[in-house]
């Protein structure tokens, strides 16, 4: 039995925010509150900004019924940051700051909440703590839209943004099939390197009303290839629907987007968008027929109103069982996630995978899972997300919209 490690914990929020970010929050609050063996609860304030600013903020001070609602409060209410941390053995300048800040609030516990960047960083001050022997459990929380972590079978965010995309695709293609005449609809949908959002509106035509083509960057684009799709269909029909992936690009590798890598994040991934744009005054050229290009933007990333109710059931799991593992002795490691059927039907479990084999790495649609042609997914990748995106979470509102937690956020001194 691992000796019982009394202190305060800190959670932070990192990287783009999702409908359920603040759920995991919540599981992590929630269950660090009730936990004996943990004296006091911190959020800090953009992350782990937040913690090298010495701006935490006191959770035992918040309304237990403000706290409930954070379960459908999108984005991330302790605010996020993009913040890249030097690797410890080359420059221990930020990490000596946060062990500074960790022994002012005796804090032993630490919970990271965010996606392969934010491991990355729960990764490093995990093994620094351990270098200059100072006890900390340090436990990753996963968080992405893009359903990209390793290891895990997917992440709490993208059944939500799976579901918005499904639901403003088949809204939009009723939309784009209603007038007698000819029209080409592009929707740009977000996702560098890995598809799984772009592959999400598959389920809107499994639903009987969705995208006739899907582009993902697991595979090349061909500008040829992709006005040979379109024009097929419209010569048929007179409707098209197009999905894309932000990401999609040449066998050259360079985006179609034709993003500059100059403009990046602070992790330095090229930022992305004007893809639907671009393509829709390609095709519009080559085929003089009406067409528009629609980006869904950060809209499919913070859709509490269309969240999955397993979606959020599932996030709040996740940090409850983050704050559990490092209770029981638990440090290092990052929660993810199994899935099982039972009689049945779909169930998730929880195991801890390490850090160092999370961070930076990504996972993709696989191969399998795209039509030889590779403009569509195939049916194992609908029974993959289908599930992902069921029930609907009960929602607290006033004058008929969503009311959102509304925290006091008192700054620890």
């Amino acid at each position: 039995m691992e000796k019982v490690l009394k202190g305060s914990c800190i959670i932070g929020q990192s990287g783009g925010p999702t409908a359920v970010i603040n759920a995991s929050a919540y599981g992590v609050i929630r269950t660090a509150l009730d936990s004996d063996c943990i004296t006091k609860v911190y959020g800090a304030a953009h992350g782990i900004r937040g913690v090298l600013e010495d701006k935490l903020y006191i959770m035992d001070e918040e309304d237990p019924a403000e706290l409930e609602l954070l379960k459908n409060t999108p984005s991330s209410e302790l605010g996020s940051v993009r913040y890249k941390i030097a690797d410890p053995d080359t420059d221990d300048t930020d990490y000596k700051r946060i062990l500074e800040i960790f022994k002012k609030y005796d804090v032993r516990y630490f919970f990271y909440n965010g996606g392969n960047d934010s491991m990355d960083t729960c990764e490093k001050i995990s093994r620094y703590m351990n270098k200059v022997g100072y006890e900390c459990r340090v436990i990753g929380v996963p968080k992405t839209i893009d359903n990209d972590l390793f290891g895990t079978d997917h992440c709490p965010g993208f059944g939500s943004a799976a579901k918005y995309i499904a639901t403003s695709c088949m809204e939009v293609s009723k939309d784009a099939r209603v007038y007698d005449t000819g029209m080409i609809t592009i929707i740009e949908i977000m996702g560098r390197h890995a598809g799984w959002l772009a592959g999400a509106a598959a389920l809107a035509s499994y639903c009987g009303s969705g995208p006739d083509l899907i582009y993902l960057p697991e595979t090349d684009f061909d500008m040829d290839k992709f006005f040979a799709d379109v024009e097929n269909i419209y010569n048929k029909t007179g409707k098209v629907l197009v999905a894309v992936s932000e990401g999609i690009h040449y066998s050259d590798g360079s985006f179609v987007s034709e993003a500059k890598t100059s403009a990046t994040d602070g992790f330095g991934h090229a930022q992305l968008g004007g893809l639907a744009v671009r393509l829709a005054n390609a095709v519009k050229e080559r085929t003089g027929a009406k067409v528009r290009g629609i980006e869904l933007s950060l809209l499919q990333r913070c859709g509490a109103h269309l969240a999955s109710k397993t979606d959020v059931d599932e996030a709040v799991l996740a940090g409850k069982t983050a704050v559990e593992a490092a209770i029981s002795g638990e440090s290092g490691k990052m929660v993810a996630f199994e899935r099982g059927v039972r009689c049945g039907r779909y169930v998730c479990k929880t195991k801890l995978i390490p850090l160092d084999s999370v961070a930076n790495l990504e996972k993709k649609v696989p191969l399998e899972w795209i039509t030889p042609e590779g403009n569509n997914v195939t049916q194992e990748f609908i029974d993959y997300a289908l599930p992902l995106i069921q029930g609907e979470p009960k929602r607290a509102t006033e004058n008929s919209l969503p009311r959102y937690a509304k925290l006091k956020k008192v700054l620890a001194k």
